[in-house]
């Protein structure tokens, strides 16, 4: 299964400067409990963006870079989304985390969205892509106050392709 995680403003902003748009803790909270043990698959400027490897999950990086691997240890480098089709085993989870180019890839084949709607526009360079929404089902919801977001209500929703 293909699933896609992503922290979404009302405008679909999810990025700026290759960040985040804001801190909220339970998002960072819940995208490490979904994609623990999980293969994660993301953009070279995403990977960039992240601290470093993270614990209990295999690095996908799609990149046009051809030696970028040799550079980086404990990634799988692809070069295309096709080769990251071609890799993926029946029977696995795998969770798109980013960029906007890999989301948009992704959106057709994706099984089902974790999606963190934050109640707020931001300036933003990034954003999610539109998706009709009638091909989808919400079959999760759990709605958060501003206070639990420091300053921004949020839901998170997961969709699943009908």
């Amino acid at each position: 299964m293909i699933h896609m995680i992503a922290a979404v403003a009302r405008d679909g902003g999810i990025g700026k400067d290759n960040g985040l748009l804001c801190h909220i803790s339970a998002d960072l909270k819940r995208f490490k409990a979904l994609t623990m043990g999980y293969t994660i698959v993301m953009g070279r400027k995403t990977f960039e963006s992240l601290p470093g490897l993270l614990p209990g999950r295999s690095h996908v990086v799609v990149t046009r870079q051809a030696a970028y691997g040799e550079a980086h240890d404990g990634i799988q480098v692809c070069h295309s989304v096709d080769e990251v089709c071609r890799l993926m085993a029946d029977g696995e989870e795998y969770f798109i985390i980013g960029g906007a180019a890999m989301y948009e890839a992704f959106m057709d084949k994706a099984d089902s969205l974790y999606l963190t709607e934050i109640d707020g526009v931001f300036p933003a360079d990034t954003f999610f892509p539109e998706f009709d929404r009638s091909q989808w089902q919400i079959c999760e919801r759990e709605e958060h106050t501003a206070e639990e977001g420091k300053g921004h209500a949020f839901a998170f929703v997961h969709y699943v392709r009908k």
